[in-house]
């Protein structure tokens, strides 16, 4: 499944201490066998921490950024790893490196793992050596200054946002809406069967009409893995898309393991997202801002896309 069913968050260090240390214990000090002494410091106060969780919440990986741009602590639990796992963590590391203008990211990689920092850009910097009886690597990464352009009328961008907890349904219509008016051109829905309760809602039938008459050569493109459901339903959105058919694109899934998939989530063209570990319910998380992680599910996107088939049973709404 290219879908990874996690997903990440930033850590605070006296709420998720625990969890951090659940993990940070089993790789470095149980596996690694590294003096639990040295495995947490004060630094950790004040640093810029990461944590992966699954689909029950709980933690599977851990990062952390201090505030001169030293990447540390990168751990994921043994069952995790080559899962991406490890890949998302580092992209999130890098995405706050940049939003605060650090000019580099360095690391002491172990030896084990220096293949993983190298694919992802970084370099080798000065002899190997040993630190807590591991062999290591330095490495870094130079990091180019985001470029400011200046045009006429420059509209500003919104900082990132760290992702917030969903815990309503209110709150999820609130987010999702927000979602669709801030789209530009490009909005991407992964649902199971359109919930009604959600996607029926007036609000969100509306924000859908109207972001399908802005969007100039966009539309919205759904992904849904039970269309059967929507057949003998009557569903505003499915009407909303036979009446503006070119806006609209629709695909199911045909192999199992996308069949399966349990998440919904929604995310658009402005750097926002909207996720749901479990499709059916309406807890999960969301950000107006959070590029790392837009990225990452508009391309999973585009992978389960590519390989759905069109939904024979809208062929009437010529989609």
């Amino acid at each position: 499944m290219d879908i990874p069913n996690f997903y990440l968050e930033p850590a605070n260090y006296q709420s998720d201490f625990e969890d951090l240390q659940y993990v940070r214990n089993l790789v470095f000090v149980v596996e690694q066998q590294i003096p639990v002494e040295l495995e947490f410091d004060e630094l950790d106060r004040h640093c810029h921490l990461f944590i992966a969780r699954d689909a029950q919440c709980r933690p599977i990986g851990t990062a952390r950024l201090s505030p001169e741009g030293k990447l540390g602590r990168m751990a994921v639990l043994s069952e995790w790893r080559g899962q991406r796992v490890g890949q998302s963590l580092l992209r999130a590391v890098i995405e706050k490196a940049r939003n605060l203008d650090l000019p580099k990211i360095t690391a002491h990689a172990q030896l084990s793992a220096l293949g993983f920092y190298e694919k992802a850009g970084f370099t080798k910097e000065g002899d190997i050596f040993s630190e807590v009886g591991i062999p290591h690597q330095a490495v870094q990464m130079l990091l180019q200054p985001i470029e400011k352009v200046v045009r006429p009328a420059p509209k500003t961008r919104a900082v990132t946002v760290e992702a917030v907890r969903m815990e309503t349904m209110e709150a999820t219509l609130a987010a999702t809406l927000q979602l669709i008016n801030t789209a530009r051109r490009r909005l991407y829905i992964y649902s199971r069967d359109l919930e009604l309760p959600l996607y029926g809602h007036k609000e969100i039938v509306e924000a859908l009409k109207q972001f399908a008459l802005r969007s100039h050569n966009g539309g919205v493109q759904l992904i849904i893995q039970e269309p059967a459901n929507l057949q003998n339903q009557l569903h505003p959105v499915i009407d909303l898309a036979q009446k503006l058919s070119s806006h609209f694109l629709i695909r199911a899934p045909i192999e199992n393991e996308d069949l399966q998939y349990l998440s919904a989530y929604v995310a658009n063209d402005s750097d926002a997202y909207l996720f749901r570990l479990v499709g059916n319910r309406y807890e999960g998380v969301w950000s107006p801002n959070l590029p790392a992680r837009n990225r990452q599910l508009r391309e999973d996107f585009e992978r389960v896309w590519e390989r759905s088939r069109p939904c024979n049973e809208f062929r009437t709404l010529s989609l």
